[in-house]
């Protein structure tokens, strides 16, 4: 069995778990979150644990246990606490403002780009060179915040473009004479 799996899912108060057919549906105060359950994949309920099993002891089995255990403990983190991904804009003239469910953004371009922000998902500017997002799914927030990066990149030689909080960019030297 996978390690990853082995480890029960605790539910904190206040989030609730429903098993239905072959969807899986976790309700807190942040929200609700629903997945697909994989046919190789048993979950079990003990009081406020979730136990994440394979239905066989294929290696595709065992591999999926551990990755459902992974996406559950996500879900009920997320609808739980939620979360959060930080991102920076570098440059002269970078700006960024969120409007409703948009958000404006002045990446050095001739025009601005101008990104609508999905559904569950929050975006925040609290100041013209930050972004905050925030939403209860964490894999939709992952993918946002690399769309948004996308747009601009950090560039290697002076480091100016989208980049997230905790990112390092490495700098490379300038050519010499």
């Amino acid at each position: 069995m996978s390690r990853v799996a082995k480890v029960a899912v605790e539910l904190p108060k206040g989030v609730e778990f429903q098993q239905a057919g072959g969807v899986v549906t976790i309700k807190g105060g942040k929200g609700s979150l629903s997945m697909a359950l994989n046919s190789e994949v048993l979950i079990e309920q003990q009081e406020r644990l979730l136990q994440v099993t394979p239905r066989s002891r294929s290696k595709f089995a065992i591999a999926m246990s551990g990755t459902t255990r992974a996406i559950l403990a996500n879900m009920v983190a997320g609808v739980h606490t939620g979360f959060e991904r930080k991102l920076e804009l570098v440059g002269v003239g970078y700006r960024a403002q969120a409007q409703g469910n948009k958000l404006n953004l002045t990446l050095g371009f001739s025009h601005p780009v101008v990104y609508a922000v999905p559904a569950g998902i929050n975006i925040e500017t609290p100041s013209q060179t930050e972004i905050v997002i925030k939403g209860t799914d964490k894999q939709q927030l992952g993918q946002v915040a690399a769309e948004i990066r996308r747009f601009r990149p950090p560039e290697p030689y002076k480091g100016k473009g989208v980049r997230y909080a905790n990112e390092r960019v490495v700098l490379k030297e300038a050519k010499k004479k």
